[in-house]
């Protein structure tokens, strides 16, 4: 009884750092339909329960496929896929429908126990879920259409920040509306991913059939960069014929959201009780993590880097998103670059050019590596060209853009016509590319 006493009083000293770390932070974790379907499920809910009780900000998202499938395979419905997306028509949309209306309540029931027996005694949880998601239809491709099959248009983080803020759990499943209020079937692994991406959450975290990524000699991998989890789901994809694996899924997931700024993607096994608890708050942690890459480096440009920042702008000059620079230009105005730099690969580049007699700078050739374009590269480069702008005494700074005009102006730049030039630069504008001007004040 001692010893037992002992190593519960060793154990709880040792948690206690990992509670005080996590306190305050979001996690989003992806509840699989094949995690639902296992019976271990309850334990896992209690478990959820428990970590929301220690302070943590805590987003759900649930999957349906094989629970879909079966209800589909019940009223004698084939389901037809293509590029391993479900090709949801209006008649396998009233499943998808039922199917999610139904475990998003099952799992809100499950959260809401709170009798003396269990583990949620006394912890009244509150269970949000609503339309924090604006769906849009995927559309046709090679010919198919996906019908009622869409992607994510709009996420409103100011809605569930809100939520999360007032200590409420956000539920999400896999159906969301388009602004033309129709429903559409999402991948769910790609709604925990870019929630966890635009809410800025410290950890995305995923069950799945085994403890996490398994090596060659059968052992657990239990850290994995971006990189390194990329050559894993490369080799996991050839061996998978008829559908992703849910590790697949969930590698996929976690290599975009650390390379978008999520810290952590955890990967652990549904079947094994308590995998959710050792993985946060053990040293060891039990199954495998994806963490972001290496820190970066920002800086001014050299004659050495010309081949990467080419590398990185000639599919958008061949796109017609950048003016197209030869390389003996480049080379000339190399000096005016600022270039971001992850493990020797250039994935952002940015430039200004100043106009000291008008007291304005041009920022010009804003590119973003298409890996890294859900993060705040883009932003990093306007804040660091806007404080390179200052110190040469610039007032302000302007653009000219045919495909970022959103962007620049929900960041502050607002609309002018061509005559606000300075004069060298509106002799040089080319009207049949047909630019919007916008301007930002330097403060």
């Amino acid at each position: 009884m001692k010893k037992s006493s002992n190593e519960l009083i060793r154990s709880f000293r040792h948690t206690v750092p990992y509670i005080n770390t996590h306190r305050g932070k979001i996690f989003v974790i992806m509840l699989s339909g094949e995690t639902i379907a296992n019976s271990n499920f309850f334990n896992i809910i209690n478990d959820i329960g428990l970590i929301h009780s220690l302070g943590i900000s805590l987003v759900l998202v649930f999957g349906a496929r094989p629970q879909i499938d079966a209800y589909m395979l019940l009223n004698n419905i084939k389901a037809i896929y293509h590029k391993f997306i479900r090709v949801t028509n209006k008649e396998s949309l009233e499943i998808v429908k039922q199917t999610a209306g139904l475990l998003q309540l099952d799992i809100t029931s499950l959260l809401s126990m709170s009798l003396n027996n269990t583990p949620l005694k006394g912890i009244n949880i509150n269970v949000i879920s609503g339309n924090f998601i604006t769906a849009q239809p995927l559309g046709i491709e090679d010919g198919i259409d996906y019908c009622h099959s869409g992607k994510i248009r709009r996420i409103d983080t100011q809605a569930i920040h809100y939520q999360l803020n007032n200590n409420a759990i956000v539920l999400l499943g896999p159906v969301a509306v388009s602004v033309t209020g129709e429903s559409f079937n999402l991948n769910s692994e790609e709604i925990a991913t870019q929630l966890a991406i635009k809410l800025k959450a410290e950890k995305m975290i995923g069950f799945c059939s085994e403890q996490g990524v398994i090596s060659n000699d059968g052992n657990i991998i239990s850290e994995l960069l971006p990189k390194n989890a990329q050559h894993y789901l490369n080799v996991f994809k050839k061996k998978e014929k008829d559908n992703f694996s849910d590790i697949t899924r969930f590698l996929q997931g976690s290599i975009e959201a650390c390379r978008s700024g999520v810290h952590r993607c955890h990967l652990i096994s549904y079947r094994e009780d308590g995998s959710l608890l050792q993985e946060l708050f053990s040293r060891e942690g039990i199954g495998t993590q994806v963490v972001m890459e290496s820190a970066e480096q920002i800086r001014q440009a050299t004659i050495n880097d010309i081949k990467g920042i080419l590398e990185l702008i000639r599919p958008l000059e061949k796109q017609g998103v950048l003016v197209r620079r030869s390389r003996e230009q480049l080379e000339m105005e190399i000096d005016k670059f600022i270039i971001i730099t992850r493990d020797n690969l250039i994935i952002a580049c940015v430039a200004l050019y100043p106009f000291m007699e008008e007291n304005i700078g041009e920022m010009a050739c804003l590119a973003v590596h298409p890996d890294y374009r859900n993060s705040s590269r883009g932003e990093l480069l306007l804040q660091k060209i806007s404080s390179q702008a200052c110190k040469m005494g610039l007032k302000q700074i302007f653009v000219l853009t045919t495909r970022s005009i959103h962007w620049f102006q929900e960041r502050g730049f607002k609309p002018v016509s061509v005559e606000f030039l300075p004069k060298i630069k509106k002799d040089m504008y080319n009207y049949q590319r047909l630019s919007k001007v916008l301007v930002a004040d330097l403060n």
